[in-house]
Order: structure tokens, then C-alpha cells, then sequence
């Protein structure tokens, strides 16, 4: 096994991630930005190294700075957890020419799939639906030609994207040009790749995803589904798994569809398949997501399964420790992501310092954070300050068991999203659990209607 791992990022997952190597008796190194000097995971980690100042360009993004601490404490491998540079396959080509081991899928593989158009050519080979499109990189005038074949609405995406970046809805053949060049303008920004394709718009679809785990030796696995669709502006606020409200037949397809993929192109790390289900329950493959994930705690929760150690195991060459039909779902589990965000200011984000902390206890209920009493959350970097997870047999208990470690959740000094959450746990639709994409907006909109007549 690995003897010690530098890890790549900050925050809740870099903890994570220093607590499944502690378990499994690995050395850690953190590195920090200036901004993190008081940073949690610097404080749980083996070693420690400053790398740079607080800009994420100048430390966590910086490629050279985080090899060379890796090297300069004898790591022998790289963690880069999820966000940053986790999906870069030139960041996970240069760890490997300097004789580390990336912890991550295959650069190669991380590229071909990480290319929003390679990889549905890749999935139309595999036999696995996808959205009706331009199924790679266009121009403004190829796209809108495309767009008025398959019809309005459409989607123009960033090919290098991810997040909700570098993505508009075009409603209209007038407006085509205008939002092409917006999503242009902001791939360039965010992945310094411009290149944009186009796609149907899926009216209202539920977003469902199929975590998988694979070894260097040709074994995939599915460790079930969560339902994401439970999303802001394409950036999610609420997972949960499995879903309930799909039928077994779809998800047998989905199982097939999502490890077809995964054996397609020769995955060998811990990943995700993102999918889109109409109301027909028709399916199509929209990316893959060849890293661990924020919402990965779900599935944890329900299989007791860990995925962090697994995606460590399958980099140092180890066989896959569980085979299909030891994986079994033992219950339900909700996540919130909550954030420091003001939410009655369209969610801006609120840095500060916190005050006072409150985390919520008892069976079933689990919170992955680095934050704590005194801790001043940066202006630099993503907002979230902790997910809260809770597992139960039913999924009734589990929202009700929800609602509760929200209630005792208190966190001070900073506005959070925590009553947003709290509220929304109490919607006769989300406890329905028939909910899609469209969700939050229309729920947003009648809390502002309903403030509004309250006033």
C-alpha cells in the first residue's frame, strides 16, 4: 500500500480524505493556500506544506507547486480529491511522469471522457442513449443549424465543462448567437477550452446518477443510484439514494448502461455516469464525472461501502474487494449542502467568520465538514461549509430524521442555507419524492410569492 499521499485540495474532502488514509495506515501531506493557514485538513494531516497564496490560480491550481511538495516530502502518490484539478488529464500525466501515482482514473480515459463531445461519441459506440445533438464541438453558425433540426429549446455547453459553467438554454433561433457567445466567453474563463456543442433541451427531466467502482483488472461494479435532481442554477443542493420514484425496470438499465460504459472505454478508478430521464422515463447519457463526488456520502450511507478508500485501493493496483452481489441497499440516505449563502440575496455567498457551531449527533447522522468555532470562511473559494447526511430504513424516516438534524444544526456569525433546507424538507412535493430538475426554481418562486403577501 501506499506508504504516504500528498492530497490536491482543501476543505471538507481534503479531511475526508486524510481520515480514510489514516484508517488504512498512510502517511498524509496537506497542502495549503495563505488563505488556509488555519485550514482543518491542515491541522489532521501528517505533514503540511504552504504552496501558495490565496488565489486558487496560484496554489491549488498551480500544477508545478503541488508536484513538487509531493516530491519534496517523499509522497508516493496524489490525491486531488473532487473540483480543482481532479479532472485534468495533463495535471494527472505530469504526477506520473514524475514517478507519483495519481490516485484517478487513467489520464487518457480522464480525457476522453472529461470532452463532453469524445465522450458521447464514445457512448453512441457503446450503445448507451444519448441526448440528440451536435455530438461534438461546434461553430455558432453549425450550431444554430443544429439546433433548428432538433428544435428549441437547446442547450449550449462548454466541452471542457463542468459545474453549471459554460451552459445557457436557448429558447429561440433569434437568441442562438447571443448565448452561444456567453457560453463561449465563459468556458474560456473557467477551463481555458472554448469549444462549445449543442443539445436538445430535456424538458424537466430528472437528473439521476450511477456511482461505480473499477480496479485496474477489468472488474466494474454499480453501487446503485442518486437522484440529483434537486438543483439551483445546474448546481446541486439536496441528493439522495436511491430514488424512489423511477421504476426497477429503468434502473436495471441504468445499472447496464452506466458499467457497458465504463468497460467501453476502460475505466479504472472510482466514477460516476450522469444520466437525464424524461417523463417517460427515457434515458440519455449526459457526462461522466471521473472522480470521487461531493454527494459520494449518500451511496456510502446506504451500501457501507467506503468510496474514498476503494478509489485509494484501485489506484495502488488492488482487485475490486466487493463483487456485485455482495452490494446490497440497506436503507435510504438524504444529504444537504449547506453553504454560506444569503438566501434571501439570490444566494450570494457570505463569508465571515463563524462564532458559534452546533453539529447535529445521533444514529444515522453524519456531517463532512472542515469548519469549526472561530473559523473565517474565505471569500476565495466555494461556499459550502458542510454536507449533512442521514441514513434510515425508509425514506420517510430519513427526512423526518433530516428535519430534525437540521433543527439542531446552529451554525452563527454567517448566513447558511439551513432553513432554506429546513423548509424544503417540509414540502408536501419533495416528500412526494416525484420531483425534477425545475423543482427548486418553482419552489424558490413560491417562497418569494408567499413573502411578498406576508409583507
Amino acid at each position: 500500500m501506499f506508504r504516504k499521499i500528498l492530497i490536491a485540495n482543501r476543505g471538507e474532502i481534503a479531511v475526508r480524505i486524510i481520515r480514510a488514509c489514516k484508517e488504512l495506515g498512510i502517511e498524509t501531506v496537506a497542502v495549503y493556500s495563505k488563505a488556509d493557514e488555519h485550514a482543518l485538513h491542515k491541522e489532521l494531516a501528517s505533514e503540511t506544506v504552504c504552496i501558495g497564496e490565496a488565489s486558487a490560480l496560484d496554489s491549488y491550481l498551480n500544477m508545478e507547486r503541488l508536484i513538487s511538495a509531493a516530491c519534496l516530502t517523499g509522497c508516493d502518490a496524489i490525491h486531488p480529491g473532487f473540483g480543482f484539478l481532479s479532472e485534468n488529464p495533463t495535471f494527472a500525466r505530469m504526477v506520473e511522469k514524475c514517478g507519483l501515482v495519481f490516485i484517478g482514473p487513467n489520464p487518457d480515459v480522464m480525457e476522453k471522457m472529461g470532452n463532453k463531445a469524445e465522450a458521447v461519441a464514445s457512448m453512441i459506440s457503446a450503445g448507451v442513449p444519448v441526448v440528440p445533438g451536435s455530438h461534438k464541438a461546434v461553430t455558432m453558425e453549425e450550431g444554430r443549424k443544429i439546433a433548428d433540426e432538433v428544435g428549441y429549446p437547446v442547450l449550449v455547453k462548454a466541452s471542457a465543462g463542468g459545474g453549471g459553467k459554460g451552459i445557457r438554454k436557448v429558447n429561440s433561433h433569434d437568441e442562438f448567437e447571443e448565448l452561444y457567445n456567453e457560453a463561449h466567453e465563459e468556458a474560456i474563463k473557467f477551463f481555458a477550452n472554448g469549444d462549445i456543442y449543442v443539445e436538445k433541451c430535456i424538458i424537466n427531466p430528472k437528473h439521476i446518477e450511477v456511482q461505480l467502482l473499477a480496479d485496474k483488472h477489468g472488474h466494474v461494479i454499480h453501487l446503485f443510484e442518486r437522484n440529483c435532481s434537486m438543483q439551483r442554477r445546474n448546481q446541486k443542493m439536496l441528493e439522495e439514494a436511491p430514488c424512489q420514484s423511477i421504476s426497477k425496470e429503468l434502473k436495471q438499465k441504468l445499472y447496464k448502461s452506466a458499467i457497458d460504459a465504463c468497460k467501453y472505454v476502460n475505466y479504472d478508478s472510482v466514477g460516476t455516469i450522469e444520466f437525464l430521464v424524461d417523463k417517460d422515463e427515457n434515458y440519455y447519457f449526459i457526462e461522466m464525472n471521473t472522480r470521487i463526488q461531493v454527494e459520494h456520502c449518500v451511496t456510502e450511507e446506504i451500501t457501507h461501502i467506503d468510496i474514498v478508500k476503494a478509489m485509494i485501493k484501485s489506484a495502488y493496483g488492488l482487485n475490486l474487494e466487493y463483487k456485485q452481489e455482495d452490494v446490497k441497499c440497506l436503507g435510504y440516505a438524504i444529504e444537504c449542502r449547506i453553504a454560506a449563502e444569503d438566501v434571501s440575496n439570490d444566494f450570494r455567498p457570505c463569508p465571515g467568520e463563524i462564532s458559534f457551531l452546533h453539529i447535529p449527533g445521533g444514529m444515522g447522522v453524519r456531517v463532512d465538514s472542515s469548519v469549526y468555532p472561530g473559523y473565517k470562511i474565505s471569500p476565495y473559494y466555494d461556499s459550502m461549509i458542510l454536507k449533512l447526511i442521514v441514513f434510515s430504513k425508509t425514506r420517510l424516516e430519513c427526512i423526518r430524521k433530516m428535519r430534525a438534524a437540521l433543527e439542531e444544526l446552529i451554525i452563527d456569525g454567517v448566513n447558511t442555507t439551513t432553513e432554506f433546507h429546513y423548509v424544503l424538507l417540509h414540502d408536501p412535493k419533495y416528500i412526494l419524492g416525484n420531483y425534477d430538475t425545475s423543482f427548486i426554481e418553482n419552489f424558490i418562486k413560491e417562497l418569494n410569492s408567499n413573502a411578498k403577501r406576508i409583507r
